[in-house]
């Protein structure tokens, strides 16, 4: 049996503490082969440096990827050359720098698959994600049938699209972007576990991790604002992933842990 356990979206410094306070614990309590986590906020809110990657694989992860604020900083190009365990959405342009999955071995010499895609649906244009995750897939499963799918996305109908299309082809589709954990986690009928949303790791008392006020006041104002992350309390939020000898899931469980600010 392996066990994968998914972080959700990273959201700066305060998200970047709670992994380091946490993750090996959770590691050693979960007896955890693999992780995962969605990065695309690590670096101050928005994208992520060389360094904030660097920082996130010294804590314990694995693999880590990204979604639609993968260019919003400057290093990004630097990041995707020199760290390969770094992937942004497949579905970008071919010729794009970066690729969208991944491949790690385990220290049990098993091979995982990790797809990175982007929704369509209220989101930039990008090409479609289903036809995009069926080439991944296919490619992948030349190698191994373990494969977790990162679906960032606004709609949950297109994540739970993407659950239905992949069913029984990929171990896991699990869905980032918009900080709310959902309690929709299940296997599907074919054996792929499902969740929605996985959440949030950052500051709770914040409306997706940024200071409430300032986005209050971007909603009644209508006008531009600089956001800056909350203060407060903090949250982790991950999903843990139990993978039978087909490659799919056995359990899927929802994992929470706060720390004071």
């Amino acid at each position: 049996m392996l066990k994968i356990l998914f972080i959700g979206d990273i959201v700066g410094r305060p998200g970047r503490k709670i992994v380091k306070t946490f993750l090996q614990e959770l590691i050693a309590a979960e007896e955890v082969d693999l992780v995962i986590a969605n990065g695309e906020n690590a670096a101050g809110g928005f994208g992520i440096t060389l360094e904030v990657s660097r920082e996130l694989f010294n804590a314990g992860i694995d693999v880590i990827t990204l979604g639609n604020h993968t260019w919003d900083n400057r290093e990004i190009d630097k990041v995707l050359e020199e760290e390969e365990a770094v992937i942004r959405p497949a579905n970008y342009p071919e010729g794009t720098i970066g690729s969208g999955y991944y491949l790690h071995e385990t220290d049990k010499g098993i091979l995982v698959g990790v797809v990175n895609l982007l929704g369509q649906v209220f989101m930039e244009p990008v090409g479609c994600p289903f036809r995009t995750a069926n080439n991944c897939v296919n490619q992948i499963r030349k190698k191994t049938n373990i494969i977790i799918v990162d679906i960032h996305a606004e709609a949950t109908s297109e994540k739970m699209a993407l659950g239905w299309y992949l069913d029984g082809r990929v171990t896991a589709v699990l869905g980032t972007h918009t900080h709310i954990t959902t309690a929709d986690e299940r296997i599907l009928t074919k054996g792929t576990g499902y969740i929605s949303d996985v959440g949030m790791t950052g500051p709770i008392d914040s409306v997706l991790g940024i200071k409430p006020e300032i986005v209050i006041n971007k909603f009644m104002s209508k006008r531009p604002a600089r956001f800056e992350l909350a203060d407060g309390p903090i949250e982790l939020n991950a999903v843990l992933i139990e993978v039978n000898e087909y490659g799919l899931t056995s359990n899927i469980k929802r994992i929470k842990r706060s720390l004071e600010s």
